[in-house]
């Protein structure tokens, strides 16, 4: 009679072994894979350069991308033409001292990323990078 009373005792204990072995796991992927979330997500074929200086991602990066079809983005955001010089003011405003990094497709022509960083200078960014793909 002992031994039936012993089986339908209540576990009163939890392993939390298992717990921590997947909370490890995750927090190590998620270490690996956060630099490749903070990078921008627009699909640009960036000009190849055998002389590149790979950066720091960092949270005073603002990218300003042109893509393939001539549409202007920061931060991932899409700005209707015309409103490039008030975006970058209003984004002094909010973030003094960002790092303004231009992202370019390969395709666009230097005239057009020029007429752009014209736009940006206008409104007071003067130092800006330009990004490009190591070879």
């Amino acid at each position: 009679m002992q031994e039936f009373e012993s089986e339908e005792e209540a576990i009163t204990g939890i392993n939390v072994t298992p717990l921590v072995d997947i909370t490890l796991v995750l927090l190590i992927i998620f270490m690996v894979t956060a630099r490749f979330i903070s990078e921008p997500s627009i699909g640009v074929s960036l000009p190849k350069s055998s002389a590149t200086n790979a950066g720091q991602a960092s949270e005073q990066n603002v990218f300003l991308t042109i893509d393939q079809s001539h549409e202007i983005f920061i931060d991932n955001s899409k700005i209707e033409p015309g409103t490039l010089g008030a975006r970058i003011k209003d984004l002094m405003q909010k973030r003094p001292g960002f790092h303004l990094i231009v992202r370019a497709d390969k395709n666009i022509t230097h005239g057009e990323v020029i007429s752009v960083l014209d736009e940006v200078r206008s409104q007071g960014v003067t130092e800006f990078g330009i990004a490009v793909e190591g070879k």
